[in-house]
């Protein structure tokens, strides 16, 4: 049976879906979208996601076509509609249809599309061996803390690890890591965790903003910085976050083993706290 997905306020099989070819998010990457992670058929930091995607739009003197009540109601009707237990429900709202210009259309009625993946995300293999990780030329816009749909880069990016038997990269700008491909990077040194400031160059991510909070509740020493390739090699364990990955721990990067090469112990407790505190706030 084919998935159910969300279209401009109609549910329908996927086979059915259709958006223009002159919407804005298919001709311009004229778009944003977040992605909302589910754990027993409960959406983890749902707020957040939406806080998050109101800004977005806002940056991009975009319109908002749904409010905080009615975007739950369609999430969850989703989630019964594909019966999703744990998996993701992904979002993307595009300026809307008009003729190909550059200039923003005056009239343009925003896009809004919602669809389901499940997949295993609590229990996830590569959170207990640990990913592998490259460092590329971070050749990204100037504005990632737009959550756009401008994802070709981090695409490639992907596919070069993938070609260098990694896992995964992490992007290099002036001499410092800015974020993974597609999640904020970390490294752990002497017990202190350190991770990138926040600021154009990096996404807000919102399991980023969790995570720090966990670690402070639970008294871990934090520095948020700027930190080179260089230092991340010679870390003692590192790891990423995302609202696919939570918190899931780096052994390699650049073919440099971190620590003993296994998922460090600063990484796993995250993970579990993470996951135990999300939880409880979920919707």
């Amino acid at each position: 049976m084919s998935r159910i997905v969300y279209v401009n306020g109609d549910y329908l099989p996927e086979e059915e879906a259709k958006v223009s070819v002159f919407d804005r998010g298919f001709l311009m990457a004229d778009a944003v979208y977040e992605v909302t992670s589910v754990i027993g058929g409960k959406l983890i930091d749902f707020d957040g996601h939406f806080t998050r995607l109101c800004r977005s739009l806002s940056e991009l003197e975009m319109d908002n076509p749904t409010d905080r009540d009615a975007l739950l109601a369609i999430h969850r009707e989703l989630l019964a509609r594909n019966g999703v237990v744990d998996g993701l429900v992904y979002l993307q709202v595009s300026r809307g249809v008009a003729d190909r210009d550059f200039a923003y259309p005056e009239d343009a009625a925003p896009s809004m599309v919602l669809f389901t993946q499940t997949k295993q995300l609590a229990d996830s293999p590569a959170a207990k061996k640990g990913l592998r990780v490259i460092t590329i030329p971070d050749q990204r816009w100037a504005r990632r803390d737009i959550k756009t749909v401008q994802l070709l880069y981090p695409s490639m990016g992907k596919m070069a690890a993938k070609k260098a038997g990694a896992d995964d990269a992490w992007m290099v700008e002036d001499g410092h890591v800015t974020e993974g491909t597609s999640n904020n990077a970390y490294i752990v040194k002497g017990g202190r965790i350190i991770t990138r400031h926040l600021g154009n160059e990096i996404l807000a991510g919102i399991t980023r903003a969790a995570v720090l909070r966990f670690a402070r509740e639970a008294q871990m020493e934090l520095e948020e910085r700027a930190f080179t390739p260089d230092e991340a090699r010679a870390a003692d364990e590192a790891f990423v976050t995302s609202a696919t990955t939570f918190v899931t721990p780096v052994i390699e990067i650049d073919g440099v083993a971190l620590g003993d090469g296994t998922p460090g112990p600063v990484a796993r407790r995250l993970r579990e706290i993470y996951l135990d505190e999300s939880l409880k706030t979920a919707v």
